[in-house]
């Protein structure tokens, strides 16, 4: 019992700079996001309708970022680059690496969204003089996004998480901060429950908020 309020004390008392490193695991997670869907989209209409060797560099990058682990992708990108003369500091690598990785995944997404949406809406709208690029974004993209959004939410959730990879290159976010607590105090159990309950609670609450959007996004298109 006194261990277990020893760990409850050491938990509670890291609280306060596991939430500073928070800010920067939710701005990580953000970042890529915003970063990782027009280049997800980009992507996905490259492995739908482009020709050639534009297809064939968009299928290669999907099939790269998702073979590999994301941490080996972090160290190419942190400490590979400088190889090539290109040095960059641990937040602009690690937001990189967590882009470079969501937009793979995200495109996929997307394509399967766009793929869902029936052909025959796209010949009605070729019919009514629409072009296949106003096509694309006043009846493709529209539905699609309704359809990817749950899967979106979930790649964001995913992204919080992944987010502690980038404490190997130093950069302080929420797991970086539970171990400079622990390297403090000697006492691991505590800091790291304390950071797994806030995990859990910035996921959860992201769910919260997609499952929030998908309603009212239903009724819409009720």
């Amino acid at each position: 019992m006194e261990n277990l309020t020893l760990i409850l004390q050491s938990a509670w008392a890291s609280l306060p700079t596991l939430l500073v490193g928070t800010r920067l695991t939710i701005g990580f997670a953000l970042a890529a996001m915003v970063l990782g869907l027009p280049l997800g989209l980009i992507v996905a209409l490259l492995r739908l309708y482009a020709l050639g060797w534009l297809r064939w560099l968009a299928t290669l990058y999907v099939s790269f970022i998702r073979g590999t682990p994301l941490l080996v992708q972090i160290f190419v990108i942190y400490y590979g680059l400088p190889s090539f003369g290109i040095t960059l500091s641990p937040v602009v690598g690690g937001v990189l690496a967590l882009t470079f990785n969501a937009a793979a995944y995200l495109s996929e997404t997307i394509r399967a969204a766009i793929l869902s949406i029936p052909k025959g809406q796209h010949e009605a709208a070729y019919s009514v003089g629409l072009s296949r690029l106003e096509t694309m974004q006043l009846i493709v993209l529209p539905q699609a996004a309704r359809v990817a959004l749950p899967s979106l939410g979930n790649s964001l959730i995913g992204l919080v998480k992944d987010t502690s990879l980038v404490s190997v290159i130093t950069v302080v976010e929420l797991l970086r901060s539970a171990q400079l607590v622990i390297a403090r105090t000697f006492e691991p159990f505590g800091p790291y429950l304390a950071a797994a309950m806030v995990y859990w609670a910035v996921s959860s609450l992201l769910e919260l908020v997609q499952r929030r959007l998908e309603v009212r996004l239903s009724r819409g298109a009720a």
